[in-house]
């Protein structure tokens, strides 16, 4: 390879594509993928995310050979799903009718999301009356019984054996009315869909099944509780503990799945030892969480979205701090962390742990920096609180006063000047004028400290995020370099705070803090890199060791990995402390060089790259059902991906290279990309 062209690597080593090709193999193949989840056009968690995000470069694949099986859910269905029959000669319209027949009440559908996939929702009140017989029937095959009042159970069972019906229907129709030999795969998705896979096993159909589980039931539950999970995997009694916890009969759900697919994914090689301990299977296959991913045109483009989606962040900053802007907004990074208010798991402990000792290592150092560190987990709350309104509306009012006499100054300017004179400093601010400045600075003063919170905290005495600012001392006082503002719950553009989404403030930000001690993959580290954000993750988030896998230096990439695995909790403290710390001694310069170099992770993170893994699972599964076929089908996955250290300097306040009078590169390779160099014009 050149000099130059290293200067544009990309990801390297990456399987063709050729198999995104809308469908037109698999339909040759009488192919189809049933992808099966309680999250499927019902926004509940994560999963709802990840297969939405995946359904475009699953339709580019699959096209209509490609079907989402689902529960009904009014609210949902109203606003995310375009209700239609399908085609009248369509095997899905056969089978729905039949499934009609038995009273069942079937919505078919297209899903309004990237490739607009055909849906198919199933109401569960329609065969409740059945539940019953479904109980005893499962009881009998499996020993697993469910509890009466366990009502999220009780519906996984019926949505279970209705998806279990269609998809052994609509194989029965399929292989009636075709000759080619129908080759059908059940892709289910966590505990709550694998019933559907247990009754396609027990009535062995011939269809090739997939269990995913993008976290164990258990592996949440025992570390929410404290324990030490990953050092004692191994000595864990499980069924006691799943029995001390009440989920004994949701765990059973589970491992009863994991054992009967054909193949078993998990999201993660952390999840993959998790399950493996836990559930009793290693996984076959392991499927990365990707995302749909555009990439921009040019590369300052998405440079020009942080600096105007940071403006909006100082708007807020101006006047939740109103009284208090004693630092300067230039000289201000924006950290952030985000997600299911699990404040262990998610690492917020270790977080604002870590932001105390930044605040002494800021005020020791004499450091110009202020930090100002937002939590953004959804708790319950009594609406906004007086204090954070009422910072916004005096910033208003000042900022509308002062535009004010701006323009009037500027029309008093242009006069004087059409007269032949220079104006002076007494035809620019009028008395008035002046009073009317007075009052709104006047006005603008407090005595009070900013507040930690936006909100009114249902029982704030006892909320964790709350009192580990107090134990710390995070109090937003004038001497602090580190201020924190806690905000319980995700944003949105109807926001009257901040006035943004969730993927704006993302884009304004600096950098994203993600500590997690129990996170299977990590979007939200995720959605940071797709958007050029750096971000700290740990070597027991999913992503986190993906990203330490494919990329030689991520650092260098602005991924930073805190190890909570292999050292103590006081260890990995000071090194996330140490890591933002070393940030904010990033000048300009260095933080745009990181930006672009993490936004070229984006590759990583495609689904169209990622949506092989998928593919190799569901192959393995035909495979093993079909042993005939899938023989000479390429199940490389992605094949090997990687990321070469950078071959600039790094971006740290420090630079590695040896001092010597022959530089290894000629020096018009000190940065990665003509483009980069470009960026660096650009206001940060």
């Amino acid at each position: 390879m050149s000099r130059g062209s290293k200067r544009f690597y990309r990801v390297d080593s990456v399987a063709g594509l050729d198999w995104l090709d809308k469908g037109e193999t698999a339909s040759q193949e009488n192919r189809w993928v049933f992808e099966i989840s309680h999250e499927a056009a019902n926004k509940v968690g994560g999963i709802y995310q990840v297969i939405r995000s995946k359904c475009g470069a699953s339709v580019e694949e699959l096209g209509d050979q490609y079907v989402l099986l689902g529960p009904y859910k009014e609210a949902s269905a109203r606003t995310e799903v375009e209700l239609a029959e399908f085609a009248y000669d369509s095997p899905l319209t056969a089978t729905i009718s039949k499934l009609r027949a038995k009273g069942w009440k079937v919505h078919p559908g297209r899903w309004l999301v990237d490739g607009n996939p055909q849906i198919i929702l199933f109401d569960i009140g329609s065969a409740s009356p059945s539940l019953n017989d479904y109980k005893r029937e499962l009881y009998e095959n499996t020993k697993i019984g469910i509890p009466q009042n366990d009502v999220e159970c009780n519906d996984a069972v019926i949505f279970g054996f209705m998806t279990a019906e269609y998809i052994k229907t609509f194989r029965n129709i399929l292989e009636e009315e075709e000759e080619e030999k129908p080759l059908v795969v059940a892709h289910f998705h966590e505990w709550l869909a694998g019933i559907g896979l247990v009754q396609l096993r027990l009535q062995n159909i011939n269809v090739a099944t997939v269990f995913t589980t993008h976290a164990t039931l258990l592996g949440r539950f025992l570390c929410a509780g404290s324990v030490d999970f990953y050092n004692s995997l191994d000595k864990v009694n499980i069924d006691e503990e799943a029995g001390k916890r009440g989920i004994y009969h949701r765990y059973c759900m589970e491992r009863t799945a994991t054992r009967l697919a054909h193949t078993f994914t998990t999201v993660s090689e952390i999840t993959g030892v998790e399950a493996e301990h836990l559930l009793g299977r290693k996984p076959d296959v392991i499927t990365p969480n990707g995302l749909n991913v555009k990439k921009f045109a040019a590369l300052h483009e998405f440079q020009n979205l942080h600096a105007q989606a940071k403006e909006k962040i100082n708007e807020f900053v101006r006047g939740h701090f109103y009284g208090h802007i004693d630092f300067d907004l230039n000289e201000t990074l924006y950290f952030f962390t985000a997600g299911r208010y699990e404040f262990s798991n998610k690492g917020a402990d270790l977080f604002i742990e870590a932001l105390a000792r930044l605040n002494h290592y800021l005020q020791a150092s004499g450091s110009k920096k202020t930090i100002v560190a937002f939590m953004i987990f959804p708790a319950n709350t009594n609406n906004f609180n007086v204090e954070s309104l009422k910072g916004q509306a005096v910033t208003k009012a000042l900022k509308e006063t002062v535009t004010d006499i701006q323009n009037k100054i500027g029309k008093r300017m242009y006069d004087i000047c059409l007269t032949g004179r220079l104006p002076d400093a007494n035809d620019m601010l009028l008395k008035e004028e002046l009073v009317r400045l007075k009052r709104c600075i006047f006005s603008s003063n407090r005595a009070t400290l900013p507040p930690i919170t936006t909100h009114n905290i249902v029982n704030d005495i006892q909320d964790p995020v709350l009192n580990a600012f107090r134990r710390c001392k995070l109090f937003n006082a004038s001497h602090d370099r580190v201020k924190v503002i806690f905000h319980p719950e995700f944003l949105s553009a109807t926001n009257p705070l901040f006035g943004m989404d969730y993927e704006e403030f993302v884009r304004g930000c600096h950098l994203g803090v993600f500590p997690s001690y129990y996170e299977p993959w990590g979007y939200t580290p995720a959605e940071c890199t797709v958007m050029g954000i750096p971000s700290v993750t740990t070597n027991l988030s999913g992503f986190g060791c993906f990203m330490a896998e494919h990329i030689s230096d991520p650092m260098s990439y602005g991924i930073y990995i805190v190890d909570r695995r292999d050292i103590g909790l006081e260890e990995s403290v000071k090194q996330l402390a140490k890591y933002l710390y070393d940030f904010t001694s990033l000048n300009r310069r260095q933080r745009i060089i990181q930006r672009n170099r993490t936004e070229r992770l984006s590759d990583l993170l495609d689904w169209k790259i990622l949506g092989s893994y998928y593919r190799q699972s569901r192959q393995h599964a035909l495979h093993i059902v079909f042993p005939e076929i899938a023989e000479d089908e390429d199940q490389r996955g992605a094949g090997r991906l990687s990321y070469p250290r950078p071959i600039s300097e790094p971006p740290s306040a420090a630079t590695s290279r040896a001092a010597s009078p022959e530089p290894g590169y000629d020096s018009d390779e000190s940065v990665d990309s003509e483009a980069e160099l470009e960026a660096l014009a650009i206001k940060d």
